[in-house]
């Protein structure tokens, strides 16, 4: 067995390669500096090997950082559905990679992911040789099979960010280190890499165990393994940002070139899908106590009551602890000003012609959107009252990892939030894209998979299209209700080769927003919210602001007059109150309402008058949110008759950089950037870059 690692000059030419190798090696040495770090010595996963005790142990440490912060903190965003959120300016990385706006020579494209994959891939490449050097057994093949999902999952993100890129299946000791390849690695076919790892998964899938073996949905079961086969399958045989790796040629939006193939991956993909709904194991989460599904879905994955929610969760990745927390929960969620929960700022906010878009009774919008962020009610002394205030169409808020749900955290950037990958739900949303594909329009199977999901919605009235296209695109809108804030949303537009038009149909609807014309011709300008106080405690159930569209002018003109006089505070009240008994409210005594224009910036002069009629004083016009976001306008008019720029503006507007056929897929970095991965003569750059 060679040994690279003690080769003469090996790790100084480690320094000047891609992250593929340099984070391998960073996993077995705190050193900062490479030529101190001892060197390697295969005895280590020798010993490991030596029992399936060990074994095991080595497996479970494979799945650290299968999902890295860039997956969620970059990448969560752009997706037609949720959109980045920071302080300063739009000039920022988040932004821009939000908005397509990639470039090779700055830090405007993502590394994280490159190298947390391959460090991965390196881990699951020694377990896959040294368990095939074990003897035979059903735990030791069940191991094999994990270990090879999970090394597929790995490959799936890289080539959903970066299309073609390396391919390494042997452990680095294993590799001869005078190979040009193994130190200056070419890109690989993604269709080469996607067959290999899904005839890694087909071949093992039944080795193995269930989920009622496997015990807990944080490892991989058989289950799981084929719900991941189906989603890796799709992506193969989906549309992608596709060029010639030898050179010349644009880069195109297409599928593999082998119709054949295409079709035997659907079927792969249906298959897979089929034997998970046919065992009957699974089901979507139903409401319970007053719930819906969905929030008792999320509130209990929140409070790690796993228990309620494992027939749907079928794979999620542990986050739980002082040393394996990520910070995924910190991103994503309504914002909060101090009190039990600290000082938390939201970091991506739902664009609102999304949250707009639910059906009337569609019980995941509330769920995956929050209208209302945590403030205190004054200077958040230790004796203040904390209150969801409710927020205008510029800083809806993502909701399903919202806060208060959570079990009490050990640090602030400690949430204990489990990482969800894989659903039921998408098991039958899958099942209904490939049934339309495979017969060309949705069968009585599809329609059934489809209507299971908006049934669990509370839209079971709402029934599917027929035609094939129309269909797709039903299945389109409805993965964006059902998986708002999973990141997955972005990459599956584009290999459904939906992504330039989704893009476009959203800037326009969110131009006739602002202009309340089109479908937003008649959205009321103005909101009535209840006010509510926080409950500063975690398990706080507590779901949505009480609020009232108004509509009525004599209403309207009702909420407008908002008094500058804390004397006339008292009749203001009594007259928002009279309004909201009128819509069917109970009022009771010491309930106060207050009216917001929700075109207006949070921070408009109205809106900021209308809190203080309900006791907001210091701090009454700041939230815990990227403040690009919250202090703008949605509205034209709002806006002195102009969109708002981060609506539409000189290259700040909603997806400003997209370029079709070219942004689809990110740029890896140059070595001026900072974070290098193009420092390999045979690593060939993304065309356009």
């Amino acid at each position: 067995m060679k040994k690279i690692y003690n080769t003469p000059g090996f790790l100084k030419k480690l320094v000047i390669l891609p992250s593929l190798f340099i984070a391998v090696i960073s996993i077995n040495s705190c050193s900062n500096d490479f030529l101190d770090q001892p060197a390697y010595n295969s005895s280590d996963t020798e010993s490991v090997f030596n029992s399936l005790e060990t074994a095991d142990m080595f497996v479970q440490g494979c799945y650290r950082g299968l999902v890295p912060t860039e997956i969620y903190y970059q990448l969560g965003a752009g997706d037609t559905v949720t959109h980045s959120a920071e302080d300063g300016s739009t000039n920022n990385s988040k932004y821009n990679i939000c908005n397509y706006q990639y470039d090779a020579y700055t830090p405007n494209t993502v590394t994280g992911i490159y190298a947390a994959m391959y460090a991965c891939i390196e881990r699951t490449n020694i377990a896959i040789s040294r368990l095939g050097q074990m003897s035979a057994s059903a735990k030791r093949d069940a191991l094999l099979g994990e270990v090879k999902a999970i090394r597929a999952f790995c490959y799936y993100n890289l080539i959903r960010v970066y299309g073609d890129v390396p391919a390494v299946w042997q452990p680095l000791e294993e590799m001869d280190p005078n190979d040009p390849n193994t130190l200056y690695p070419k890109r690989t076919s993604r269709d080469e890499i996607y067959d290999r790892i899904i005839a890694d998964i087909q071949e093992s899938v039944d080795s193995m165990p269930s989920a009622a073996q496997v015990g807990t949905t944080e490892r991989l079961s058989k289950t799981a393994v084929n719900a991941l086969l189906a989603r890796i399958s799709l992506y193969a045989a989906g549309y992608s940002l596709r060029w010639n790796l030898n050179g010349g040629g644009a880069a195109m939006m297409s599928r593999r070139s082998d119709n054949n193939r295409v079709q035997q991956l659907y079927q792969i993909a249906d298959n897979a899908c089929a034997s998970i709904i046919n065992s009957g194991t699974n089901s979507l989460v139903q409401g319970q106590g007053g719930k819906s599904g969905f929030e008792y879905l999320w509130f209990n994955f929140c409070q790690r009551n796993f228990g309620a929610v494992n027939t749907e969760m079928l794979w999620q990745i542990a986050e739980y602890g002082a040393n394996t927390n990520s910070a995924f929960g910190v991103y994503a969620h309504p914002g909060s000003r101090g009190g039990t929960y600290g000082s938390r700022k939201a970091l991506q906010f739902m664009l609102p012609s999304y949250y707009l878009s639910f059906n009337q009774g569609d019980t995941r919008r509330d769920v995956s959107c929050t209208s209302y962020s945590i403030y205190f009610l004054n200077n958040g002394a230790a004796t203040d009252k904390w209150v969801d205030v409710g927020t205008t169409y510029s800083c809806i808020m993502p909701g399903k990892f919202r806060l208060g749900w959570c079990v009490e955290p050990q640090a602030a950037d400690a949430r204990n939030v489990n990482i969800p990958i894989l659903r039921y739900s998408d098991v039958l949303l899958m099942y209904a894209e490939t049934q339309n594909y495979l017969h060309s329009g949705p069968t009585a199977a599809a329609n059934a998979a489809l209507m299971q999901v908006r049934t669990r919605a509370g839209i079971g009235t709402l029934q599917p299209p027929s035609g094939q296209d129309a269909f797709e695109k039903a299945i389109v809108q409805e993965r964006k209700w059902e998986f708002a804030g999973e990141f997955n949303l972005r990459t599956d537009l584009i290999r459904m080769n939906r992504l330039t038009s989704e893009i476009n149909e959203t800037k326009q609807a969110m131009k006739n927003l602002s202009n309340r014309s089109g479908e937003f011709a008649n959205t009321p300008i103005y909101r009535l919210y209840k006010y509510h106080q926080n409950a500063q405690i975690y398990g706080d159930p507590f779901l949505a602001v009480t609020y009232i569209d108004l509509t009525d002018p004599a209403e309207i003109a009702v909420v407008q007059n908002v008094p500058t006089n804390s004397a006339d505070y008292a009749a203001y009240q009594t007259a928002l109150a009279n309004i909201a008994t009128a819509h069917g409210q109970t009022v009771s005594a010491g309930d106060k309402w207050y009216p917001a224009n929700m075109f207006q910036a949070y921070t408009s002069t109205f809106n900021g008058n209308a809190r203080k009629a309900v006791g907001f004083t210091g701090g009454f016009n700041a939230l815990q949110i990227g403040n690009i976001i919250y202090t703008k306008p949605t509205g034209s008019f709002e806006n002195g008759g102009t969109y708002p720029n981060w609506i539409e503006g000189g290259g700040d507007g909603l997806f400003y950089g997209f370029v079709p056929n070219k942004t689809e897929l990110l740029p890896f970095a140059a070595a001026s950037a900072g974070h290098p991965l193009v420092d390999n003569p045979n690593l060939t750059q993304l065309p356009g870059y």
